[in-house]
């Protein structure tokens, strides 16, 4: 197993606390006690606590691109938009801290819709919204502007696990995400040609 680096245990620590915590508890007080370092030897790798919070997020964001690159893969257009949405799922209640930061909290580096997203700055929506234009492309879908309609579907699932998240479905993770996955359909199925 390869020995971490300094920059790669901050990271983790860092990540750990995010995780479990929340931005509040990343501090790099508490970071280097995770990592067994002086807070001052932080800032040799990350000149300060934001740049530290936008890597985690950027990586944060990779890793659930990566997902839903994996989820890309299903020939069936319309089977492919549910199984894209579906890491967002599961990504915003396995790590609701980091999913709260990454799309939920106001930042200033957050990507804007539309002109960041037109120009692919989205790991994540890019996957959805070519899935949408290819299935336009074929006539599966109707036609229309794929970033709208995938911003739509992005806005329609983050919708519901905000509301989950707030408690408006109660505690039970299966049947929301049978409502989820059905929701999601029924508006897959406005937009079929």
């Amino acid at each position: 197993m390869k020995k971490l680096t300094t920059p790669e245990k901050i990271l983790r620590a860092a990540h750990k606390l995010f995780d479990r915590e929340g931005a509040d508890a990343v501090s790099m007080r508490r970071v280097a006690e995770a990592v067994g370092i002086t807070p001052m030897a932080i800032y040799r790798h990350f000149p300060n606590r934001e740049a530290l919070l936008k890597r985690l997020s950027d990586d944060s964001f990779n890793t659930a691109a990566h997902a839903w690159e994996a989820h890309a893969t299903q020939p069936d257009t319309l089977k492919r938009l549910l199984a894209l949405l579906e890491p967002y799922l599961d990504y915003a209640l396995e790590h609701p801290h980091l999913f709260d930061h990454a799309f939920s909290v106001r930042r200033d580096d957050a990507r804007r819709f539309p002109e960041d997203f037109r120009a692919r700055q989205s790991p994540t929506l890019n996957v959805v919204a070519d899935a949408i234009a290819e299935g336009m492309r074929l006539g599966v879908l109707k036609q229309d502007d794929p970033w709208d309609v995938a911003m739509s579907l992005w806005a329609h699932a983050h919708g519901l696990v905000v509301l989950y998240r707030a408690g408006r479905f109660g505690d039970d993770e299966t049947r929301f995400r049978k409502f989820y996955f059905e929701s999601l359909g029924r508006l897959i199925d406005g937009i079929k040609a």
